[in-house]
């Protein structure tokens, strides 16, 4: 079993991968091949991410976040997509983990959104949650503030976007070092506060590190 920052280390490198993606209102399947390339997030990186105009709005004990690369990890990603069609996107980003112990309460907070029932957890669960911020996302350019899952017991990362007009839940399992099973579901984001209910896209992939 690792634990919160172990995972994180075990997940740098270079990981290439096949998934499938399932547009369930459309009835299309779709294939396509990813090389991604791994660090982690040096201090200067954390502060980049930390000062985005777009991720104001939550309060963190900046002390720990910004010095501490155990509490709260984070990766530089750079990845090359090909799908079958031959249609090819390149893109690099930066993530950081931050649990919601080095969160400071404020009333001023943005509410969280409600998440899919796909993607609650049982409070007796040992999990770990917080935010997961970015200074740009997948579906929509522009850094994004996002929330994480971490389950120690099945070394699965889950992560939670809302986009404009979607919700992206990305879960990363961890099943041997140098495999990991991903899965993608996005949902159209409800004009309500409600939880996400009506499915657009699913995916799969089997990812594996590469020796450098």
């Amino acid at each position: 079993m690792l634990e919160f920052q172990e995972f994180f280390t075990a997940c740098t490198g270079l990981w290439k991968t096949q998934r499938m993606y399932h547009s369930v209102l459309q009835g299309q399947v779709e294939r396509s091949y990813t090389e991604f390339r791994v660090e982690s997030l040096t201090g200067d990186q954390k502060q980049h991410v930390l000062s985005l105009s777009s991720l104001e709005g939550i309060k963190f004990d900046l002390t720990q976040v910004q010095s501490d690369e155990i509490v709260c990890p984070g990766f530089a990603i750079a990845f090359d997509t090909i799908s079958e069609t031959g249609e090819q996107v390149s893109m690099s980003l930066k993530a950081l983990f931050i649990p919601d112990a080095y969160v400071t309460p404020d009333e001023t907070s943005p509410a969280i959104p409600s998440i899919p029932l796909a993607a609650q957890v049982p409070t007796a669960e040992e999990v770990i949650q917080g935010y997961y911020l970015r200074d740009e996302g997948y579906s929509e350019p522009g850094a994004i503030q996002s929330r994480f899952t971490y389950l120690p017991s099945r070394q699965t990362l889950e992560m939670t976007s809302y986009y404009r007009r979607s919700v992206a839940i990305d879960q990363m399992r961890l099943v041997a070092p140098d495999l990991r099973l991903r899965t993608i579901i996005t949902y159209k984001r409800p004009e309500t506060g409600e939880p996400p209910t009506v499915i657009d896209l699913v995916g799969f992939g089997v990812e594996q590190r590469q020796a450098l």
